[in-house]
């Protein structure tokens, strides 16, 4: 599954091949409560068809009608402003008086998009620069943590995995994960020393990583934005990962398992392997939000949902419900 940003310029591209002009607009800055966050991408064609967007759709409807009537031509990039007063803001859908600051690229260069498109295929981050005075654009190499950048005449915006996940397991819930975290621009990798499993592994852009889990975890040196998530339920296979995972600044990390399985695997990673109170506290398990899960791909959704409430640091309390052992997963 791509990623927002490479369903945009995979539009891009194949608009152009098809003889029509096509516009980039990027969310550049937003006020209040604006429906789409900064960096946004929307891709606008010569007859108003559109991939991506940059707000609810009131927006969406206003530069589609601006593309057509021939407001939005020629080739230098320039800057548009949504919602400066309550009133406009009420009349394009933005809440609480919303403020979107857009900047509309009429005449993207179609190389530089396809080099970009090339670039986060590979799983490079790439930052991208626009200059409306110059109209000049270029890309450069981006780190994880960088962040878009506005000051009302250059926008500089960051594509790529921003985020690493490392699955520990090649069964079947790792299979609906990885395609929806690369969705969410994760860069996936999976580890599973089991030749029945691995032997069998397949998922585009998911890579096998080779090894035994520890060794794996140590090699990835996660960062704050890494997430590590056990799914074997085979302690053996699981617990080595955690033990190194639960070290490392990794901003998630999850293990699969019923409540009683995670109790007991909370005291052996205390009792054998020496991690502390505070580190043994930072396992998320059972794995996931409890959303009634017992499908692999209903699974993945909860731990794909837990994961993106902790990278944007909301807190979601954990109900007290048992789950039921026919259950077995042991998911939320």
């Amino acid at each position: 599954m791509d990623s927002q940003d490479l369903q945009v310029l995979a539009a891009l591209r194949r608009w152009q091949a098809e003889g029509h002009r096509a516009a980039l607009v990027t969310v550049a800055r937003t006020w209040g409560s604006a429906p789409r966050p900064a960096g946004a991408w929307m891709a606008l064609r010569d007859d108003g068809r559109v991939q991506g967007s940059v707000s609810g759709g009131c927006i969406e409807d206003d530069l589609i009608a601006r593309m057509r009537d021939g407001r939005i031509a020629g080739s230098r990039p320039f800057a548009l402003t949504y919602g400066v007063t309550r009133e406009e803001a009420g009349r394009f859908g933005l809440p609480c008086g919303g403020t979107l600051e857009l900047v509309v690229e009429p005449a993207p260069d179609m190389a530089l998009l396809a080099e970009l498109a090339a670039r986060i295929e590979a799983g490079q981050l790439v930052s991208r620069e626009v200059q409306l005075e110059s109209g000049s654009v270029s890309l450069g190499a981006a780190s994880r943590g960088d962040v878009l950048a506005w000051d009302g005449r250059g926008l500089t915006s960051v594509h790529g995995p921003l985020w690493r996940l490392l699955i520990i397991g090649a069964g079947q819930i790792s299979r609906y994960l990885a395609p929806m975290a690369q969705a969410l621009d994760y860069a996936v990798s999976v580890c599973d020393p089991r030749e029945e499993y691995a032997t069998e592994w397949d998922v585009p852009g998911a890579a096998l990583v080779p090894g035994m889990p520890d060794d794996v975890v140590l090699a990835m040196s996660p960062d704050p934005h890494t997430a590590i998530v056990a799914l074997t339920h085979d302690p053996k296979l699981d617990d080595m990962a955690l033990l190194e995972a639960l070290k490392a600044p990794a901003f998630y990390v999850g293990a699969l398992g019923s409540r009683v399985n995670n109790a007991a695997r909370k005291d052996r990673l205390r009792t054998y392997f020496d991690l502390s109170e505070e580190e043994v506290g930072r396992l998320h398990g059972p794995i996931g939000l409890y959303i009634g899960s017992r499908t692999p791909p209903e699974i993945a959704v909860s731990i794909l949902a837990e994961m993106t409430a902790v990278k944007n640091g909301v807190v979601v309390a954990r109900p007290e419900m048992p789950v039921p052992a026919s259950a077995g997963c042991g998911v939320g």
